[in-house]
């Protein structure tokens, strides 16, 4: 027999928030976003929160970039059968 592998702990690939995050250059993030993860206290810590990601026309002269992202939380009473929608805000 051979001998197991110690620290047998694999090295994870990247997150999909990381892929995000690295791409944009201006994220926002709501403030209702931090009360929905805290909201059962740190303890009962959700798995999953339902955001809407929306496409901002910069309001700043500094900046180089002329859109940023805000994210926002929507509020979902279960996650079973959710798909992706893309909804057009004019």
């Amino acid at each position: 027999m051979a001998p197991a592998k110690k620290g047998g702990e694999k090295k994870k690939g990247r997150s999909a928030i990381n892929e995000v995050v690295t791409r944009e250059y201006t994220i926002n993030i709501h403030k209702r976003i931090h009360g929905a993860g805290f909201k059962k206290r740190i303890r009962n810590v959700p798995y999953r929160i339902r955001v809407r990601l929306s496409r901002k026309r910069n309001e700043d002269e500094d900046s180089s970039n002329k859109l940023y992202t805000l994210v926002t939380y929507v509020p979902v009473t279960t996650f079973k059968n959710l798909q992706t929608v893309n909804v057009d805000e004019n």
